[in-house]
């Protein structure tokens, strides 16, 4: 069962409550370079990104967000170090969420201003604790960055803003292993009701971190535990939010798009496989429904998975056989097997859309 917070709104997105587990991503353009942002912003948009946000470094970078806010369609949130003006400038430009750790802003009166301004305009601070910038005091006391290390900065920072009557918030405890990770939101989880932000942070390539994303996370949100999550990866950042929404479809938190089956392949198999169901992965990843689709490639288990899908293919030599929504539509050619069964999904979302418009058409009937 799924941890009960208390909820938060970001922009028009709800976090938190009974809403959905939202997936985020961060844009690894220069924020100045306002064209590049938005060219980046809006690719992660198509791949279902809910929530970006952007590297604060400088005032002219904080100067550059109206312009990104005022181009992007998703909820904008600036992540800000040290310096509070640029949290300020990053408000006065419109955005609508904060990312700051209150103890690197500085003196008290600092972060007073920066969650007076956030008062002012509605807008929701995520406490963001990391393993690898933990406060010097708390390193001195628990010899290293532990879980426990970790919750202690987060009540702490969760105090501050407490104290200034600011209950808005969101926090994130991450540290770049999966044991750290998951003991430390465990262990937050039973003192605290505010949403949380779960993520395995510096997860590393596209191959491990992937791998360690989708263990940590998929513990922590099979316990009930995140609101809101990102896949750290060193790549492009499409891809963190097409393994985050995988990662969801996966637990069957929520869906989006196709969900794909295919077999690993052995010697039985007659067909080129592996390049046939990247094609159909790769072309079909942004369908608008959630067709359950199969590519499989040999007579064992292929007929019986292709006709359990919605769409699927199963190999023979140097052929495949088509099947839709468990019956047996035509022999393919290997040659035509990718182009077939992407064109049938397609064809299958239309019919599929124009009967639901049909459906609920007040004059049909």
């Amino acid at each position: 069962m799924r941890r009960k917070t208390r909820q938060i709104k970001l922009g028009g997105l709800l976090i938190g409550g009974d809403a959905p587990i939202s997936v985020q991503s961060m844009c690894s353009t220069d924020t100045r370079d306002v064209s590049a942002t938005l060219r980046q912003i809006m690719d992660l948009e198509l791949a279902g990104c809910e929530v970006v946000r952007c590297a604060v470094p400088d005032q002219d970078a904080a100067g550059a967000l109206k312009q990104v806010r005022d181009g992007c369609n998703i909820p904008l949130v600036a992540d800000i170090h040290f310096d509070y003006r640029l949290a300020l400038a990053a408000i006065d430009a419109g955005i609508d969420g904060l990312r700051i750790n209150p103890g690197n802003i500085g003196e008290r009166w600092k972060v007073s201003e920066v969650v007076r301004a956030c008062q002012e305009r509605q807008i929701p601070i995520r406490i963001g604790v990391n393993g690898g910038s933990l406060e010097k005091e708390l390193l001195r006391k628990h010899g290293h960055a532990t879980a426990a290390a970790m919750v202690e900065s987060a009540l702490n920072h969760i105090r501050v803003l407490e104290e200034e009557s600011f209950d808005q918030i969101k926090i994130s405890l991450k540290a770049s292993d999966i044991g750290r990770t998951v003991a430390a939101y465990r262990l937050l989880a039973q003192q605290v009701d505010y949403p949380l932000h779960v993520g395995i942070t510096e997860a590393g390539t596209v191959f491990s971190g992937t791998i360690k994303s989708a263990v940590g996370l998929g513990v922590l949100l099979s316990e009930g535990i995140g609101d809101t999550l990102r896949v750290s990866l060193t790549g492009d950042p499409v891809t963190e939010v097409r393994v985050g929404w995988e990662i969801l479809k996966s637990l069957e938190l929520r869906q989006r798009g196709p969900v794909f089956i295919s077999c690993p392949t052995c010697g039985r198999c007659r067909i080129n496989l592996i390049d046939i169901a990247s094609e159909v992965e790769e072309r079909l990843q942004n369908l608008p429904l959630p067709l359950k689709i199969a590519v499989m490639g040999c007579a064992v288990n292929g007929p019986g998975e292709a006709r359990e899908a919605d769409l699927g293919i199963a190999g023979g030599t140097n052929e495949g056989i088509l099947f839709r929504c468990g019956e047996l539509v035509c022999k393919v050619p290997q040659a035509d097997l990718a182009e077939t069964l992407i064109a049938a999904a397609w064809q299958e979302v239309a019919a599929r859309q124009s009967a639901e418009n049909i459906d609920t058409d007040p004059g049909s009937g």
